[in-house]
């Protein structure tokens, strides 16, 4: 393995594309995902990657070609963020309807208006029904990591499904650390060359996603979704693979200073690092406070958020984005259907904050489960508490 001590993420996830031998990567730049096509155009000018590149007029167009070369059998890489994700938003439905194995990196950045290019979950929550297999990085090396197992899942025989991987708008893309890459022959074997089952061909020309009468839609629907709950299966046996060549482990869910505490943080994305700092200075001050990281986002890991917090007796959920209208963050409903039928749950309590790019600090984590604390011994029916708003 080799370590770069100092980094970009998007840089790196170049890198990590061009270990995984890539064959197209189709690209419209856009802040702050601009850096990763942009090194990735570098690689194969510079004739270190050996793969077209579609320099494309939007990012419709972008998913449009990756659902081309997809579909001819060809490795397929793009990015996005924000609102160029929104504008292929349609064509997303299509490459997972199609069972199209394409790789995105999504840098994850507040929706407009008003415009920001800052990062919050907004985006990968207006796409989170689309089909897509979605993954969260909290930091760099497990963005890299990802993108090498989106490869190596997405073109599983028994998935054939586009994955994200998300990263987070500028406290990920633009950060420099070390970031340890494996060696090419070992990221040859875990990742063999893409075989996709029924490639286009001239010579037997068939029709793909045509007309879906009444009749059969439906059954067509309910098969994706079989699918895509049964590719869990698929990236629990890939990231185990990954763990036992490359010595780093993944899981759907994963637990800080969690186990046997009455109180837990949910989390998703690079806030948790921040938030591993705040449960540490709690835990030093006596607090019976852990951490729960989600990073699996679809398919949804049911039986382990259930496991994870079936002796809290308080959740305290933090979303990236809004709901508006609804019961305020997504994941934080989410989380309650999944603890709806448990007949021992903890008191869920959904905060929504970190929106446009703002940041929260360790004392502001602190504040968050001081709050929510607070709010569970109340009794409060409140659907949701938004975090560090001017009044």
């Amino acid at each position: 393995m080799t370590t770069k001590m100092g980094i970009e993420v998007s840089v790196a996830i170049g890198e990590a594309v061009k270990l995984a031998n890539a064959d197209v990567v189709a690209a419209y730049p856009i802040t702050p995902q601009t850096h990763i096509v942009e090194h990735l155009a570098e690689l194969v000018a510079d004739g270190e990657l050996e793969a077209v590149y579609m320099p494309v007029e939007s990012e419709h167009s972008a998913m449009s070609a990756c659902l081309g070369t997809a579909a001819v059998g060809a490795r397929t890489f793009t990015a996005t963020a924000g609102q160029g994700l929104e504008l292929m938003h349609e064509v997303l439905y299509v490459a997972s309807s199609m069972r199209l194995p394409i790789v995105m990196a999504v840098a994850n950045r507040a929706l407009s208006s008003p415009i920001s290019i800052w990062g919050d979950h907004s985006d990968a929550m207006a796409v989170r029904d689309t089909g897509w297999i979605q993954i969260f990085g909290e930091n760099g090396q497990e963005v890299i990591d990802n993108v090498l197992c989106a490869f190596r899942i997405a073109e599983d025989r028994r998935v054939l499904l586009p994955v994200m991987v998300h990263l987070d708008a500028f406290h990920l893309t633009h950060m420099v650390e070390p970031i340890t890459f494996p060696e090419k022959s070992k990221v040859d074997q875990f990742i063999p060359p893409n075989e996709y089952p029924l490639p286009l061909d001239p010579n037997k020309p068939v029709t793909m996603g045509g007309f879906g009468p009444p009749p059969i839609y439906s059954e067509v629907k309910w098969a994706q979704e079989v699918n895509l709950r049964a590719a869990k299966e698929v990236i629990l046996q890939v990231w185990q693979e990954f763990g036992d060549t490359f010595g780093r482990y993944y899981s759907p869910v994963e637990g800080y200073r969690s186990e046997g505490s009455r109180v837990l943080l949910l989390t998703m994305g690079s806030f948790s690092e921040t938030a591993m700092a705040a449960i540490d200075k709690m835990k030093s001050e006596g607090k019976d406070v852990g951490l729960i990281k989600l990073r699996l986002w679809r398919p949804f890991p049911f039986d382990e958020i259930r496991q994870a917090v079936k002796d809290a007796e308080v959740l305290i959920v933090l979303d990236r984005a809004i709901s508006f209208g609804g019961p305020g963050g997504p994941v934080c409903s989410e989380i309650k259907s999944a603890l709806y039928q448990q007949e021992r749950k903890p008191k869920v309590i959904g905060f929504v904050g970190g929106l446009g790019g703002r940041d929260i600090s360790v004392a502001g984590f602190e504040e968050i489960v001081s709050r929510g604390i607070e709010i569970s011994e109340t009794g409060s029916s409140q659907e949701f508490e938004i975090f560090g708003v001017r009044e």
